[in-house]
């Protein structure tokens, strides 16, 4: 990745990570010519089920590694230097880890190493599966401008680290870098992740790494994940730390700092809305979702030709898109200078489900589109606001599968990468004619990409006769 064929890369990467969110008025022109804003009409519903229990480790603050030290600590504070770095909360049974952490020109051009450290603390083994895993450096899956959708069955295309592997998660891989399984015997630790983050070749010394695991413990065990640098050979070289180094880290440093901007409280109202990077433990995987007509009901009918709805994905505090619905994981655990909620929900898996059913006595070609409107809490205009030109920011870069059955009784699977801007009027992901009073069942399902920024829109439209 050179600083020449992606001079950009910084500017595309801070763009949608903004942490102050504030009441920013997205359709100002950033020129002296104004913008065209598109009102799109129709009921905007809330995502129908909600997200599991399965607990996420989620380290995420400080996203920016400056200094060596503790980014996230599930394990008790007892016999800790820095007791207040400690969460103590245990795992036992499924849970997910995600960690997502960037450096840039550090000091001496220093390589950092990112590791995720188990520990049993009981009289038993313990045996960790890992279902599935992926890591990537930023340096691997640089930030750069892609088309707005591209087929993407081996995730060969991808814009982020975290963009990378949550298709690999969701494809069920697990990368050779991880073993299937581990025995961690009583009192003791094993390392889960020990990489580098290299900046002297990368793109204006910048690097960093994205991780994901899905994990299942027949025991109890704790989680952290730290940053220091590469420690150095006799002959001058760097080498990876040590197990036992990694646990001198994790007994004896405080928190990797500068840390990030504190949050804005729950219950402020009014003022800026600083939402705060995530460092604590997230309850949900995976928000499960039928859309339909009502709970009594196995139809979603389709609109009226020429009608739309709509469906809010991944909504939080200041961008409820008028549903009222916040989808934000609720934090288990966290450090008291850290994100409230999971706000993002980054590494959350989407599974939805349209039962589409047409009711009249004719065929008709329905759409599906998955866009990022312009963010708002309650919709200003009646309804969603898109906007020509498009803001210049990437705000979903991420891979989606759907599937459903032909005509033919053949099951259609893609997948296909998102590179979408803010409020992008978009052309739609997927195309189906429905024969009449048939039912077509799709789905779609997607692990929401850590490169991305909510909330995003299903909508279903059905095609007037004459459309195109």
């Amino acid at each position: 990745m050179s600083s020449t064929k992606h001079p950009t890369i910084l500017f595309i990467f801070l763009l949608p990570i903004i942490l102050i969110i504030g009441n920013c008025n997205l359709t100002k022109s950033q020129n002296n010519s104004s913008p065209e804003i598109i009102v799109q009409p129709g009921e905007v519903r809330p995502l129908p089920g909600k997200l599991d229990a399965v607990p996420m480790f989620n380290s995420n603050s400080p996203e920016w590694l400056r200094t060596e030290g503790i980014l996230l600590s599930t394990f008790p504070s007892s016999g800790k230097t820095v007791p207040q770095a400690h969460l103590n909360f245990p795992f036992s049974g499924r849970f997910d880890i995600f960690a997502h952490h960037q450096t840039i020109n550090p000091k001496d051009l220093q390589t950092f190493y990112l590791g995720i450290i188990l520990h049993n603390p009981g009289s038993q083994s313990v045996t960790v599966d890992v279902l599935q895993a992926a890591t990537s450096l930023t340096q691997d899956a640089p930030y750069i401008v892609l088309p707005n959708y591209v087929e993407n069955p081996d995730n060969t295309v991808y814009a982020g680290p975290g963009d990378r592997i949550s298709l690999d998660i969701l494809q069920n891989q697990r990368q050779t870098d991880f073993p299937a399984r581990l025995i961690i015997p009583p009192r003791q630790y094993r390392m889960l992740l020990n990489h580098p983050m290299p900046v002297r070749n990368a793109a204006r010394y910048l690097n960093g790494r994205s991780t994901l695991m899905r994990l299942q413990s027949n025991g109890k065990i704790y989680a952290a994940s730290l940053a220091t640098f590469a420690k150095t050979n006799p002959d001058g070289s760097d080498r990876a730390p040590t197990l036992e180094e990694w646990i001198s880290l994790l007994n004896t440093a405080s928190l990797a700092i500068p840390r990030d901007k504190t949050p804005t409280p729950p219950q402020q109202i009014g003022g800026q809305l600083i939402y705060g990077r995530v460092a604590g433990v997230a309850k949900g995987s995976v928000w499960k979702a039928v859309l339909r007509d009502s709970t009594n009901s196995n139809n979603l009918t389709i609109p009226q030709p020429g009608k739309a709805i709509s469906y809010a994905i991944n909504t939080l505090r200041g961008g409820r898109l008028g549903t009222n619905q916040i989808q934000t994981a609720p934090m288990l655990v966290r450090y008291p200078d850290t994100a409230y909620e999971a706000h993002g929900n980054y590494a959350v898996e989407y599974n939805i489900s349209l039962p589409l059913y047409n009711p009249t006595n004719q065929p008709q070609t329905v759409t599906l589109t998955l866009a990022t409107p312009l963010k708002e809490d309650k919709l200003s205009q009646g309804g969603l606001r898109f906007r020509k030109p498009s803001l210049d920011f990437p705000f979903f870069r991420g891979s989606v599968r759907s599937r459903y059955t032909s005509d033919q009784g053949e099951l259609n699977t893609r997948y296909v990468h998102l590179w979408h801007r803010t409020g992008q009027v978009l052309e739609p992901l997927d195309t189906l004619v429905i024969l009449p009073q048939t039912r077509r069942s799709v789905q779609l399902d997607f692990i929401y990409p850590p490169d991305s920024t909510p909330p995003q829109v299903l909508t279903i439209k059905t095609l007037t006769a004459n459309s195109n």
